[in-house]
């Protein structure tokens, strides 16, 4: 199949409309935002919490659940194979109960399940519940941008704006918020959680207008048949490998931090967890909207990806060489921050220019295969840590990594221009966050 190129989607009504409204209301503030912006804007931010809220709290829930790493860190497998599966059909969902309906679905899911883990007595219970919060997570996100787009002012540029904005908030507080409820109990994170979601919950209902358009109806088979597209199954492939790397950094390293603190006589708990991710949490939210638009535009796609790969694969070995010293540990987990946030980034943008499919289906596709990575991740880190030492899974995530590099540099040939400098444009911007929507 002969590439796409990346300039051959015509605009459709609603891109054509986001740039009317960008020459209507150019001069009006990105603050300048009707409530309900704000409204889902917040429940957004709370959503992408919960990917890092559990991570200070793991050690803890092994100690007084009588669980080993392994267990616990199925708390991550479960959350994010459900949320996995569910961003398949997520556009056939969304197309049939309307955006309203489905954002309010997800949400009150995400209430439930929180509050329902936090209640739980057993790792099995936590898990369980993790997976039907990734369920409600999947609805929520695979809706919010275009609810977004729908009510804010000043077109889909500032809409964008605010979503990238929350996400980086989101993934950057959720640590921190974990470590200082955790500091608490385990169980004062999930609470916290279904408390901010319950309020956002009812904000959406009470703000949010019903939509006066009819969507069209989706396929329920229309994610997999996206995989036919050679450019979108490479690219979801290079994310599947990177996404087991970068879950292995996000769920397996609370564990080998705790241990190197103890040999040193340091108490690290709950609290300093969350401030060690917090700390990658801004690093990464930092390069993702500020530093890889910038990269991607000067050097192109490919240059940008794999050397962000080699220096990502740099810091995994690093982590296995000092798996037993802390400040190394520390350093490095931050580090790589720097790493994801472009990759996170520069890797959607690749992927929504390959093809001329819906931006929704490419979206969903390509995230329903990448968190497959993170899912898998948790199950084999947590063995192998106890079978060949500390050190092991990040040797491991290093080779999957490095995997990403070798696979995308191999079917380059598949698209035109990933290794040219690119210029911004609006279609560029949408198509970066549609593509990061969990």
């Amino acid at each position: 199949m002969s590439p796409t190129p990346s300039n051959s989607k015509k605009p459709n009504s609603t891109e054509l409309r986001d740039t009317e409204a960008q020459k209507k209301g150019k001069q009006r503030s990105i603050f300048d935002q009707p409530i309900a912006v704000w409204a889902i804007s917040f429940a957004c931010m709370v959503s992408f919490m919960g990917i890092g809220l559990v991570d200070p709290i793991l050690p803890a829930i092994s100690r007084e659940l009588n669980s080993t790493p392994s267990q616990t860190m199925l708390l991550f497998t479960s959350y994010l194979l459900v949320t996995s599966a569910a961003m398949f059909f997520a556009g056939f969902i969304s197309s049939r109960l309307g955006v309203k309906r489905t954002l309010t679905a997800g949400l009150a899911l995400i209430v439930l399940f929180a509050t329902l883990a936090g209640t739980a007595g057993s790792v099995d219970a936590i898990i369980g519940f993790r997976a039907g919060w990734g369920l409600g997570n999947a609805l929520f996100i695979s809706t919010a941008l275009a609810a977004i787009v729908g009510a804010a002012s000043g077109g889909a540029g500032q809409a964008i704006i605010l979503y990238e904005a929350a996400l980086g908030v989101g993934l950057a507080v959720g640590p921190l918020v974990g470590g200082a409820l955790g500091s608490i109990s385990w169980r004062m994170p999930f609470f916290g959680t279904a408390t901010l979601m319950a309020i956002g919950l009812a904000a959406v209902i009470a703000l949010l207008p019903k939509p006066t358009n009819t969507a069209t109806k989706a396929s329920l088979w229309a994610g997999f048949k996206a995989l036919r597209r050679p450019q979108l199954l490479l690219l979801s492939i290079v994310a599947l490998c990177y996404n087991f790397g970068f879950f292995t950094l996000l769920a397996y390293s609370p564990y080998p931090l705790e241990a190197a603190a103890k040999s040193v006589g340091v108490s690290f708990g709950a609290h300093e967890l969350g401030l060690v991710f917090f700390g990658w949490g801004l690093a990464l939210a930092f390069t993702s909207v500020l530093a890889a638009p910038r990269l991607t535009r000067r050097f192109g796609l490919l240059p940008v990806l794999s050397i962000n790969f080699a220096m990502f694969a740099a810091c995994l070995i690093t982590m296995a060489i000092g798996a037993h010293s802390l400040p190394t540990l520390v350093s490095t987990v931050v580090a790589a921050g720097l790493f994801l946030g472009v990759l996170n980034t520069a890797l959607t943008e690749a992927v929504m220019e390959a093809t001329d499919l819906p931006r929704s289906i490419t979206s969903s596709t390509y995230s329903g295969v990448r968190f497959l990575g993170g899912a898998v991740a948790p199950l084999v880190t947590g063995p192998l840590a106890e079978m060949a030492g500390a050190g092991a899974p990040y040797c491991v995530a290093t080779v999957a990594v490095l995997g990403s590099m070798a696979i995308l540099v191999s079917g380059r040939r598949l698209f035109t221009d990933i290794s040219r400098p690119h210029v911004t444009s609006q279609e560029e911007a949408s198509a970066i966050t549609a593509g990061d929507e969990v």
